[in-house]
């Protein structure tokens, strides 16, 4: 026991060594982590090796915690918007990259069958990865970052399906039976968590959350048994994980509980990424020539084919650029698969060691592409716009003038504009969110369906007659991108901008912004104002939290009349 508290202490002075170096650098820390594993890892210390499983058990706990948050974070209705698109940008993407990668792999010289399963298992990508780095980009909440976790999970839903369909190769079971198992186990699963979230849920969380402490305790028990439930059941541990966070997500907990397991959740995420790289090992050089051309399909094919996909579906070029570059890697679902068909004979040791390779490198090189995909888009559009003018910019032409525009419908924007149809005053809204274009067209209000980054896009609109002009846009670079856009064309009009971080407030007002929206600081003088005209008692806030849940019905229902 003492070896392994002194193992764990040195994997961890490494790995705070390594990423303070990250850090100097300016690079992603999953960077750090993946490097001390490979310090770790048999070709050097041996402090991780197969003959310790604890450690898996550990990067287990990482990946459960990770998933159970992110269903957490999901809305229901969240998950009704992506769900058509994010289905079809799924399930293209698996077709071609696989089909385009098994002909490939039988070019480099493989077998059928290993060319079959080495081509599914580069097919996905990595749900961990991806929203780790979008989490830390705060990107999750973008028009793209959602996309983009609904098709990561329409991903892992198939790759789950896949190796059910691979593993009963050879069972007594037959596949039809295996799989009507499966649906049956799913549906008692999901109606028995649905009546619980909805019934029973909420009257224990009520008593639960007396404690601080409690609420800590009992939800982990309900995320690890829903997990183990999930992997009872055949769904696997992570879509248990993800079933126990969408039952938690409308909780009105449910701010408190994300908070309270975030660092937790990062702390077994480390140990999930160290040892990732733990498993680096090859034997000969011609493993590492194949795992690199692997890996440039890997990187430069699967943005293509989700770049064309999201781009048939009307998305705009940098929507669906950034959402392509969140694909550039491949997925830990290829590790299972590949284990199921070595313990079934099919692939030798050498395949995993090449996917390992094309794990590492793609993972090391996408983390760069996501992190700094503004800045490869904004390189690589001259090119694209060779193609000609982008036609998703706008679905629908707006001649008339406008006093107000208003940038972002998504989240402030909506109340923005409830305001301005009640005054009655002239407005158009700009939002290049396919989701947003929905209820804009719904409710009948005029909009303009393009990227507020694009200056082309930009020149299009009527902002030269425009009284006051609105952005509610998450991104800091984005809105002195168009404030000072704005000022070229207008000097005159008022423009309002919004920030959730004071770090560039100077930099927004500087562009041109005459007043910023401050949401943390407009929140606290409104609590200020009731506690100071209003009685501290149950009638006063009852009524405000009855004010509260009218607003989010209208929010939710907007663009359903």
């Amino acid at each position: 026991m003492e070896t392994v508290f002194m193992d764990i202490g040195i994997i961890l002075s490494i790995a705070i060594g390594i990423a303070f170096l990250a850090q100097v650098l300016k690079q992603p820390l999953i960077i750090s982590y993946i490097l001390t594993g490979i310090i770790c890892g048999p070709f050097f210390l041996n402090l991780i090796n197969s003959e310790k499983s604890f450690y898996h058990s550990f990067a287990q706990f990482g990946v459960i915690l990770l998933l159970f948050l992110v269903g957490l974070s999901l809305n229901p209705e969240f998950l009704k918007k992506i769900g058509r698109i994010s289905f079809v940008a799924g399930v293209g993407q698996v077709i071609f990259t696989a089909l385009i990668g098994f002909f490939l792999l039988i070019a480099l010289g493989f077998s059928p069958l290993v060319s079959f399963y080495l081509a599914v298992a580069i097919t996905f990508s990595s749900t961990i990865i991806i929203i780790k780095l979008l989490s830390d980009k705060k990107d999750l909440r973008s028009v793209y970052g959602r996309y983009t976790v609904g098709l990561m999970l329409v991903q892992d839903i198939i790759a789950i399906i896949i190796m059910i369909i691979l593993s009963s190769f050879g069972l007594e079971k037959s596949l039809f039976i295996s799989l009507f198992l499966l649906f049956i186990k799913g549906v008692i699963i999901f109606s028995v968590v649905y009546f619980l979230a909805r019934v029973v849920l909420p009257v224990v969380l009520d008593k639960v959350a007396e404690s601080t402490e409690f609420l800590f305790v009992f939800t982990l028990g309900w995320c690890f048994a829903l997990a183990g439930l999930g992997e009872w059941s055949g769904l696997s541990l992570e879509v248990g994980a993800i079933i126990a966070g969408l039952s938690l997500g409308t909780s009105k907990y449910q701010t408190e509980i994300f908070s309270r397991l975030k660092p937790l959740r990062d702390f077994f995420l480390v140990l999930f990424f160290i040892i990732l790289g733990s498993q680096m090992q090859f034997k000969n050089f011609s493993e590492i020539y194949i795992g690199l051309a692997i890996t440039l399909f890997v990187l430069v094919g699967n943005p293509l084919i989700l770049y064309f996909l999201f781009r048939r579906m009307k998305f705009t070029r940098r929507n669906s650029f950034l959402a392509g570059l969140t694909a550039a890697q491949v997925s830990e679902f290829g590790f299972v698969l590949l284990f199921i068909a070595q313990a079934k004979g099919y692939i030798g040791a050498d395949v995993l060691s090449i996917f390992t390779i094309v794990t590492l490198a793609t993972i090391f090189i996408s983390s760069y592409l996501i992190i700094y995909n503004e800045a490869i888009f904004k390189f690589i559009n001259p090119f694209l716009e060779k193609f000609g003018r982008d036609k998703n910019k706008s679905d629908s032409a707006i001649s008339e003038k406008f006093a107000v525009l208003v940038f972002g419908y998504h989240r402030l924007g909506w109340k923005i504009c409830e305001a301005l149809k009640e005054m009655n005053i002239s407005f158009a809204v700009i939002d290049f969110d396919p989701g947003a274009l929905k209820k804009l067209e719904d409710r009948h209000l005029p909009h303009y369906f393009g990227d507020a980054t694009d200056v082309e896009f930009l020149s299009e609109l009527p902002i030269d007659s425009a009284k006051l002009i609105i952005s509610t846009l998450p991104d800091a670079d984005d809105q002195i991108t168009l404030i000072k856009h704005i000022r070229q064309a207008n000097k005159k009009t008022m423009i309002i901008a919004n920030l959730s971080h004071s770090r560039f407030l100077d930099d927004v007002y500087k562009a041109g912004a005459n007043y910023i929206i401050m949401p943390h600081l407009i929140s606290g003088e409104w609590m200020c104002n009731i506690l100071k005209n209003n009685s501290w008692d149950k009638k006063t806030f009852s009524r405000l939290s009855q004010s509260q849940k009218d607003e989010m019905k209208l929010r939710f229902t907007l663009g359903h009349h």
